[in-house]
């Protein structure tokens, strides 16, 4: 993370967990959540919220939980997805935001497809880079073998016993920084990989993937907020038939854009591209 970035490194106590989170922007800005995926923390964001706080936002990322050390409970059910909707919620209302906007990527994006379901009333908007709706997703790992395969890597993340955690980290973390495949910056994959290597913290954060009932599982209703979906046509895990049948469970406005030649990585990879869509899509959606 570059310390010339204009961040202010906040805590954030939900329950009995503290999290750690950067912010920009005003105080008395409309607040935008972001939440990161696997394995990200809130710096994912780093090219991000310097231009939604200028745009007048409070714009607040968060280490989620298992990744801020603060917040590193022990049982695998701790992880489910209604405890870290709750802990969304609990980053808004640290906010004082009665309704706020929702950005989300990879795995946050299952969190907040869920509190979208679930909370449409806390919303004012939503977006999603890269994670299709569950249940668009779950039909397609259903029905299309190829989608199934790509997300062979949660069957081996969900398997108990240390394997996973002993794979990524072996020879030096190989495999974990692979996992970036090229398109994260250097600096932010080392940062990564340094904190995940800390004494349970991979172990924390691959039990997002253990503690659901199936692979592809995550409570999540039709949505009625305003919805903007991004995706990158070269996303190896995520395919365009889960991308595309996602508007099928939005009821609200919906926007899907895709992004020719993108990977997974949105947020790190083109935030030239994705967050100007943000703004306008924030804009559209503006309380005030």
């Amino acid at each position: 993370m570059t310390d010339a970035a204009p961040f202010e490194r906040r805590r954030i106590t939900v329950g009995p967990h503290t999290f750690d989170a950067l912010a920009c922007g005003p105080a008395d800005g409309e607040v935008v959540l972001l939440l990161h995926g696997w394995p990200e923390f809130a710096d994912s964001w780093s090219a991000v919220l310097p231009a939604l706080g200028a745009a007048g936002y409070r714009a607040v990322a968060v280490d989620q939980r298992g990744y801020s050390p603060g917040a590193r409970p022990p049982r695998i059910a701790d992880y489910a997805v209604p405890e870290l909707v709750a802990d969304a919620l609990g980053f808004a209302d640290a906010q004082g935001a009665d309704r706020f906007h929702l950005v989300s990527h990879d795995w946050g994006g299952m969190v907040a497809w869920s509190l979208a379901g679930a909370h449409p009333e806390r919303l004012a908007s939503l977006t999603v880079l890269a994670t299709p709706h569950p249940e668009a997703l779950n039909r397609a790992a259903a029905d299309d073998p190829e989608q199934h395969h790509r997300l062979d890597y949660v069957r081996f993340f969900r398997r108990e016993g240390g394997a996973a955690e002993s794979s990524l980290l072996a020879d030096g973390a190989a495999r974990l920084r692979a996992v970036y495949g090229g398109k994260v910056p250097a600096d932010l994959v080392e940062a990564n990989v340094r904190r995940l290597a800390e004494p349970g913290a991979l172990t924390a954060t691959l039990n997002w993937y253990r503690a659901p009932r199936a692979v592809v599982s995550a409570p999540a209703g039709r949505i009625a907020v305003p919805t903007l979906f991004l995706w990158g046509s070269q996303d190896i895990a995520l395919g365009r038939r889960a991308a595309e049948s996602t508007g099928e469970w939005v009821d609200g406005a919906y926007d899907f854009q895709p992004l020719e030649g993108a990977s997974h990585w949105l947020p790190e990879e083109v935030p030239e591209l994705v967050t100007p869509k943000i703004l306008d899509h924030l804009a559209a959606h503006r309380q005030r």
